[in-house]
């Protein structure tokens, strides 16, 4: 058989006993426990052995490089360069814990091709290191990045503070990732670089550092700390609530939220501390599962049964406070080392039954190692070099390189483990939250998870608060949330994310928290009274079901039928001297462009649709023409008659029938040339105003040309204004010749009529803009009825001995 080795490069604290980090002993376990399932494994690697040494890093760069060349030299001589094989076939190392570690170690590995795989912080890479190939055991931060934004955003905690390590990666993720966080709208009431804390003697320096830290985590308003740290940093985590005036005080309630990277570790001299503090913690780990197997495994070991560890005597005494019988030491006044004690009653930062995150990605790195060598082994063209007991190592270990990249297998827990094109492991982060008891105990609940492909999933149910949030889960803003119905105002020399709330203008909502600005209702909406929804328009026009439009129906119904009445009289009472004295067709042709008047008014009423948008404006245009121009005859008639009574009057000829049917017909033609020349060129449509009332959508007839309309209007006030002249100055004419003094009235009335109507017309919206158009249209028609004809019908029909040709030959002038 074949014996490989696979190095592991194993991290400790320091030199001092009171330093060291218990803790890790579970990594080395992990690899023993990985090796020796492989070993046992008749499927993996049948004719092969795996083994392995494991260095200690001392956490010091000169030490690291010396374990490197230790790696590659003969057991127990540095001989750099030289590779005796005969001793140990080197195919793979494993390390280290820490960035810096596994950068140091890579500077010398890289030179003979020997595959690194690293299951701690990745080293940070420049233009001097692209070179090296390293094989990360950890997911690529990016995706951890976009889980801590993604449980930011969730929980809307947009102000936090920061720890930082206060090292080349912690200076990276500062330049980098915060600004990211803050362009999706997060940002910082602080941001503390820790110290590193590798050695007793820098004891003075972190308790001074620590002491500001402490107060401001303590003034800060923020209720959630981000800390990225590496795997010591718990360490310092334990520290802050002994920061304190009179330790140890926990900070207030805070939601701490941690990266991969730290491990729930202690010190050894932390034993007895306060563990408060890690309760309710959010912390990304590296997806991992559980091994009923390992369990069983590590309850086995005993210090006194377990052959070839060597590690295990020091972290028995560390761990359990005790210490080993020694036939030199006479009375031994510490607690004896039975071998009887438990591992599973050791508190959890001490040691944990079942594997944590980095202890995972060491069982996985394993047998990656073994199922990329069982590849290779497998492999035809490889198949003779390996049976000749690794004589050519180095050519081996580069064509190690290639079955690696293209690993995929299925671990003992059902998980694939592989690497992407740039030799990171594709595999997700857990959410985990911590939950701490009284007595030390601790518990993990996995409440969430970050996917490869960068889907996050919380159950925000699961999670258990830091007590002092009582249960409730934790706000972290840097002020109140603006309501909907107001918006967010930056406050000058603040952060972002400190800001006013002020009420959206009027027109517009926001209908959510903390808009950055208000938005407006589409068209067929308008803003509630709160400002914070969008309700429909209700559709407006004057209808006839509505009590307006049944009012001025009834006003246009009466006056209608007043007007027959009047005709039917006039018809009536033809033969009669004072319907023939006022120009009897004439007087008909008033009296029905009148009716017409009033009843155009009805198409200014109900759904505005396309027949009666073109007729209404024409319509009422043509027929209010004829009326005035009928006045206008009426006066010249009354004017000519007089002038023709006269001896030797040239005037007389102008006296009749042809001269009233030119002027109406003339005067109506124009009228009606430019009613034509409206519908032929920009005709009137209907069309929906949604801008002039804030409550309603009003249907309404547009009027296509605004200029002809008033055209329109303005030929009509200018026929209206000719009559008024005329009659005003034929006013003194003799009363048994001429209506002078009648048609004055009725066509000041009219002209003031239409005067008022521009400006109400013009101040008024909606439906009431057609009101008011329909009013003016009454009120006109009825001033030229009744200033004129009113006397008429009082001498006719309540007077009618009067009606008499000598009664109008005796009251001449």
């Amino acid at each position: 058989m074949i014996k490989l080795c696979i190095k592991y490069a194993f991290d400790t604290e320091c030199n001092s006993h009171s330093s060291i980090v218990p803790k890790y002993y579970q990594h080395f376990t992990a690899l023993v426990f990985a090796v020796k399932e492989i070993n046992e494994n008749p499927h993996i690697l049948p004719n092969l052995t795996l083994g392995f040494n494991i260095y200690d890093s001392h956490n010091n760069a000169r030490k690291t490089y010396y374990a490197t060349m230790l790696l590659l030299s003969a057991l127990e001589r540095f001989i750099p360069n030289y590779i005796k094989n005969n001793q140990k076939n080197l195919i793979a190392v494993i390390g280290g814990l820490d960035a810096h570690i596994s950068f140091n170690m890579a500077n010398l590995l890289n030179n003979y091709k020997i595959p690194q795989l690293i299951y701690g912080s990745i080293p940070l890479m420049n233009d001097e290191t692209t070179g090296h190939s390293f094989y990360q055991m950890v997911p690529r931060e990016a995706l951890q990045y976009t889980g801590i934004l993604s449980l930011l955003l969730y929980f809307k905690w947009t102000w936090i503070g920061v720890f930082i390590m206060d090292d080349e990666n912690g200076e990276r993720f500062s330049q980098t990732v915060l600004p990211l966080f803050s362009q999706k709208g997060v940002c910082y009431a602080f941001i503390k670089r820790v110290p590193l804390f590798t050695d007793p003697s820098q004891i003075n320096q972190v308790v001074e550092h620590g002491e500001e830290i402490y107060n401001e985590v303590m003034h800060s308003t923020t209720n959630v700390v981000l800390f990225y740290g590496e795997s010591k940093s718990t360490v310092f985590l334990r520290w802050i609530p002994y920061f304190a005036e009179n330790p140890p005080c926990l900070p207030k309630a805070m939601v701490w939220i941690t990266t991969a990277q730290m491990e729930l570790t202690s010190q050894v001299f932390q034993r007895n501390w306060e563990t408060e503090i890690f309760h309710g913690v959010l912390s990304f780990t590296i997806h991992s599962n559980d091994f009923p197997k390992f369990k069983s495994f590590v309850e086995r070991r005993n210090p006194f049964s377990t052959k070839g560890d060597g590690f295990i005597r020091d972290f028995w005494k560390q761990a359990f406070g005790c210490v080993f019988p020694d036939a030199d030491m006479a009375d031994v006044e510490e607690n004896i080392c039975t071998g009887e004690e438990k591992l599973e009653s050791l508190p959890a930062p001490f040691f944990e039954m079942n594997m944590n995150g980095h202890s995972y990605s060491i069982y996985n790195a394993v047998y990656a190692v073994a199922h990329a060598l069982h590849d290779m082994s497998s492999s035809r063209l490889k198949h003779r070099a390996m049976e000749s007991k690794m004589e050519h190592q180095n050519q081996q270990l580069w064509q190690l390189h290639h079955f690696l990249r293209s690993v995929s297998f299925n671990n003992n827990a059902g998980d694939t483990v592989s690497f992407d094109q740039n030799g990171e492991i594709v595999a997700g982060f857990d959410v985990i939250n911590w939950i701490v008891f009284p007595n030390q105990s601790f518990h993990r609940v996995k409440v969430g998870r970050v996917d490869p492909n960068q889907v996050f999933t919380i159950n925000a149910d699961a999670i258990t608060w830091y007590s002092g949030f009582n249960q409730t889960q934790p706000l972290s803003l840097c002020n109140e949330r603006c309501h909907p119905g107001f918006r967010k105002k930056v406050k000058d020399g603040e952060p972002f994310c400190c800001y006013d709330c002020i009420p959206c203008p009027e027109g517009k909502i926001s209908d959510q928290e903390d808009m950055n600005d208000c938005n407006k209702c589409s068209e067929e909406e308008y803003p509630n009274t709160n400002r914070d929804m969008c309700l429909p328009k209700e559709i407006s026009f004057l209808s006839f079901e509505e009590t307006l439009g049944n009012i001025l129906v009834c006003f246009v119904l009466s006056f209608s039928l007043v007007t027959a009445l009047v005709l039917w009289t006039f018809l009536k009472h033809h033969s009669t001297p004072i319907v023939k004295a006022n120009n009897r067709d004439l007087t008909y042709t008033l009296l029905i462009a009148l009716l017409f008047c009033f009843l155009c008014a009805l198409l200014f009423i109900g759904k505005p649709e396309k027949v009666t948008c073109l007729l209404r404006q024409t319509t009422f245009g043509i027929i209010f023409s004829v009326a005035v121009s009928c006045v206008l005859a009426k006066t010249i008639t009354v004017v000519l008659a007089f002038m023709a009574t006269k001896p030797g009057s040239k005037m007389r000829k102008w006296v009749g029938k042809r001269t009233t049917t030119s002027i109406v017909a003339s005067s109506s033609l124009i009228q009606a040339a430019v009613c034509t020349v409206w519908l032929g060129f920009s005709p009137p449509f209907p069309d929906v105003d949604t801008h002039s009332l804030t409550k309603e959508v009003v249907l309404e007839c547009n009027e296509g040309s605004v200029t002809m309309f008033y055209c329109v209007l303005g030929y009509m006030g200018f026929l209206a204004i000719v009559s008024f002249t005329v009659a005003f100055l034929a006013r003194k004419l003799p009363d048994s010749f001429n209506e002078a003094k009648f048609i004055t009235f009725s066509m000041l009335v009219f002209c003031s009529v239409w005067l008022s109507f521009i400006p109400s017309y013009l101040s008024t919206k909606g439906k009431y803009m057609v009101a008011v158009e329909i009013f003016s249209i009454l009120a006109s028609s009825a001033g030229l009825l009744c200033c004129i004809f009113a006397p008429k019908c009082y001498i006719i029909v309540l007077r009618p001995e009067l009606n008499n040709r000598e009664h109008l030959i005796r009251n001449k002038a």
